[in-house]
C-alpha cells in the first residue's frame, strides 16, 4: 500500500531505538524525511545508518532528552530547518521504572509526568503552526495497553499514560481539521527491553534459550507471539498518512488481541 507521504517531513521522538525506530523506519520506508532522535550519541549515530538503509527520502539524526523543554524546541526547529516543514509527529519515550504504588515516592511520579506527558505537550505546542501549515498533519502518540488494562508492578506507566490518552483526545478536537490526533497502545514487542530481560532469564536459567524464552513470553497472547516492532511502525505510519484520514481521536490497541477488555 502505498501510504502517500512521499516527501513529507516527519519527527519521530526517541527513535534511536525500539517502538520509535520501528516507526521511523515505516515512515522512511514510504518517502517521508524523517529526524530520528535520541539521547546516545553512539546508538543515534547507529539507529540513523539503519533508517538509512531503508529509506527513499533524507533521514537526519538529532540528539535531545524529551525531559528538557530547551531540547523538544530545538527538535522542531531542525525538523523544518531540515526538510522545510513537519507533517508528522510520532511521540514516543522510554517507560517509566516498574513498580508497586507503596515504593513510590513524589519524585518518581514527577518524573514519569515529565518524561510521558510534558514532553509530549512540548512537543506538539511547538509543532502545531508547522502542522497546520500543510496539507494534513498528524500526531501519532505511542503510549501503552497499560491505558486500557492496568498491568501489575506498573503504578506509573498505568496511571500517567492516561493524561496522555486524555490529551490526545483533546487536540484531536481543537487541532481538526488541519491536524489529526490518534494514539497507538502497544503491548509486548520484541524491543531491546524484552531482549535484555529474556537474556536475564536465560543467565537464571529460568529458559533453555533466548528462543524459548521468547516463545514461553508469546504463549499467553492469542497469536501465540509477541510483537515485531515494524508491527507497531507500521501502524504508526498509516495513522500518519492520508489513507487513515477519517480516523481521528483514536486509541488503538497492538498487542495481539491479549487485553481482556472489550472496548
Amino acid at each position: 500500500m502505498d501510504l502517500e507521504i512521499e516527501g513529507n517531513a516527519a519527527l519521530v521522538t526517541a527513535s534511536s531505538s525500539g517502538l520509535g525506530k520501528a516507526s521511523a523506519i515505516a515512515l522512511a520506508r514510504d518517502g517521508a524525511n524523517v529526524v530520528v532522535n535520541g539521547r546516545d550519541e553512539d546508538r543515534l549515530a547507529d539507529a540513523v545508518e539503519e533508517v538509512e538503509g531503508e529509506a527513499t527520502g533524507e533521514v537526519v539524526g538529532v540528539e535531545g532528552d524529551l525531559t528538557d523543554s530547551d531540547d523538544t524546541e530545538r527538535l522542531v526547529e531542525r525538523t523544518v530547518e531540515e526538510f522545510g516543514g513537519l507533517d508528522h509527529l510520532v511521540t514516543s519515550a522510554g517507560g517509566p521504572p516498574s513498580g508497586p504504588f507503596l515504593e513510590t515516592n513524589d519524585e518518581d511520579w514527577y518524573d514519569a509526568y515529565d518524561l510521558l506527558v510534558m514532553s509530549v505537550v512540548r512537543l506538539v505546542r511547538e509543532a502545531t503552526p508547522h502542522l497546520r501549515d500543510g496539507d494534513g498533519g498528524t500526531v501519532v502518540t505511542i503510549t501503552s495497553r497499560s491505558v486500557k488494562e492496568s498491568i501489575d508492578a506498573l503504578v506509573l506507566s498505568n496511571s500517567v499514560r492516561m493524561s496522555v490518552i486524555g490529551l490526545e483526545k483533546t487536540l484531536s478536537k481543537e487541532l481538526a481539521p488541519e491536524v489529526r490526533a490518534n494514539a497507538v497502545l502497544p503491548g509486548a514487542h520484541e524491543t531491546a527491553r524484552i531482549r535484555e530481560l529474556v537474556e536475564q532469564g536465560v543467565e537464571r536459567g529460568d529458559y533453555e534459550s533466548y528462543e524459548a524464552g521468547v516463545s514461553e513470553r508469546g504463549q499467553a497472547n492469542p497469536l501465540g507471539r509477541i510483537g515485531d516492532p515494524m508491527e507497531l511502525g507500521n501502524t504508526a505510519a498509516f495513522l500518519s498518512s492520508p489513507k487513515s484520514g477519517y480516523i481521528n481521536g483514536e486509541s488503538v490497541v497492538v498487542d495481539g488481541g491479549q487485553s481482556a477488555g472489550n472496548l
